[in-house]
């Protein structure tokens, strides 16, 4: 763990960093326990101390969740991020295909969610059946249109190719 000696004009308080970022403390310190933030300097008192990197470095990990990127994937991002060229933008590019690909098959299972619950809420609406629609679409034993194996997602490739 580094020191920090004498605290720096830019030296920022977890509490400041928070707020600057857009996250919860408790966050911060989860994310330094999973060693997807590095450990800070500390000052004499052992308060902890961070810098504009920091600030950036969180404020990335919070975009990449905001658009539903796990925790392995931001890892990978962030380590590809130190890197310069054609290269490291094209596998940066691969993983935010393989992103985009899950996240439109979301999209699908809700679409088909969606129509399963409006036909069984306007059934229950109509009084078409005795009993409760809804109760009888949750109690069916053939499976719902929408649950699909997330393994078959998960294991397609993504489009190859440049940035």
């Amino acid at each position: 763990m580094r020191s920090a000696a004498a605290q720096s004009p830019a030296a920022l308080s977890i509490g400041e960093l928070s707020r600057r970022a857009g996250v919860n403390i408790e966050t911060i310190r989860y994310y330094e326990r999973i060693k997807m933030l590095p450990a800070p300097p500390r000052t004499a008192s052992r308060r902890r101390v961070y810098g504009p990197g920091e600030t950036r470095m969180l404020t990335f990990i919070r975009r990449s969740r905001e658009l539903g990127f796990s925790l392995d994937e931001i890892r990978a991002l962030l380590a590809l991020s130190t890197e310069n060229g054609e290269a490291a933008c094209a596998e940066v590019r691969d993983l935010a295909a393989g992103h985009l690909e899950e996240v439109r098959a979301k999209i699908a299972d809700l679409r088909a969610m969606e129509r399963v619950l409006v036909d069984a809420v306007r059934r229950c609406d109509a009084g078409e059946t005795p009993g409760c629609p809804l109760i009888d679409v949750l109690s069916a034993s053939s499976p719902l249109p929408f649950v699909v194996s997330r393994r078959s997602r998960k294991s397609a490739v993504p489009h190859k190719s440049s940035c």
